[in-house]
């Protein structure tokens, strides 16, 4: 039996302009899905896992759509509320060389921000699951989304289910004090933290000595500092966090550092020529979480999230659609990218 991974979070309508165009120069725009929390399902599930994706959508046809679209990749959507005004909708702007992307959100009064906890029942939720995750976003959206996630990391301890959180920080949904006051509570219910130097620091006010994070260029030390405050406030099991060496908007280093309280792992780094990258943070944590959930070390753990999360660089969309088997090959070494015939 394949293990359970359980996510909740909000899944947005994305309409982006084709290939590299401004937002003023489209006449269209591309549709897809996603959101951080049904992108971790969706890869997972791909992995050979068992993927639940737990939210609320509004009952009318976008709605259906947004779980259409999770539905075709295998992932269990049977326990997503219906109701609400409407799905969130984000616009992105794709850029190139020295002009970096541009995102806007058009998500107030969404459903999932509207959200109340008598709506889930986690102990159906949850039976038989070994592994729920969330992020920071999905507490940001409202008070009442909040209280749901904190109800949500209180039930999966309680049932000795492994919890994970990506700290996503995102400063056009809550100010850094409020996320500061929410993730500290949410925090003290998780196992494995996965977040950058950036988002430690906003939303956990843990700051690196010496550092200057603006400047793109890694800094081991620094998150070595940070990862140790984060360990003993909270006592995580992991802490990881993705590297990002940003050369240009099409061009990046990108690599990953994970920390158990005893060492330190810094995985191999790839040059990645980008496609799209949103979506990558969260390739990362589904990768991430499909090792450890499947008994690999941290450091195999991590590697594998790496690698896949490089992969996922070079697919247009929100999901990561890199198989286990396109992962394991570049993990091995093989970034050729030559034909397959």
């Amino acid at each position: 039996m394949s293990k359970k991974v359980v996510t909740l979070g909000e899944i947005m309508l994305r309409l982006s302009t084709p290939g590299f165009e401004r937002f003023v120069q489209a006449d269209s725009f591309d549709v897809t899905y996603g959101g951080g929390e049904a992108n971790v399902a969706a890869a997972v599930t791909n992995y050979g896992l068992q993927g639940v994706f737990v939210s609320k959508v509004p009952d009318n046809a976008i709605g259906q759509s947004a779980i259409n679209h999770l539905r075709r990749y295998g992932v269990d959507t049977q326990y997503v509320a219906r109701g609400g005004k409407r799905l969130g909708i984000y616009f992105l702007e794709t850029g190139a060389s020295a002009r970096a992307s541009q995102v806007i959100y058009d998500r107030a009064d969404a459903a999932i921000a509207e959200v109340d906890a008598s709506e889930f029942n986690w102990d159906a939720i949850f039976e038989g699951a070994d592994w729920f995750h969330t992020t920071g976003i999905t507490p940001a959206l409202s008070d009442k989304a909040a209280a749901l996630t904190l109800e949500a990391l209180k039930a999966a301890k309680a049932k000795g289910i492994t919890t994970s959180i990506d700290l996503n920080y995102r400063k056009k949904l809550w100010s850094k004090e409020k996320a500061r006051q929410v993730m500290t509570e949410l925090c003290q219910y998780v196992d494995v933290c996965i977040g950058n130097e950036e988002d430690a620091e906003t939303t956990l006010g843990f700051k690196s000595e010496g550092t200057d994070i603006t400047k793109g260029e890694l800094n081991l030390d620094g998150y070595k500092s940070v990862f140790k405050q984060m360990k003993e406030k909270f006592g995580f099991k992991y802490i990881a966090s993705t590297l990002r060496e940003s050369h240009s908007a099409s061009d990046n280093g990108w690599s990953a550092l994970v920390y158990d309280g005893n060492e330190f792992y810094h995985t191999k780094q790839y040059e990645v020529r980008i496609v799209d990258r949103v979506g990558s943070g969260d390739s990362f944590a589904s990768g991430f979480i499909y090792g450890l959930a499947t008994n690999m070390s941290m450091g195999d753990a991590a590697e594998f999230g790496v690698a896949a999360s490089a992969l996922k660089h070079t697919i247009p969309g929100d999901l990561n659609h890199a198989t286990k088997a396109e992962v394991e090959t570049l993990m091995k070494g093989d970034a050729s990218g030559r034909v397959q015939r």
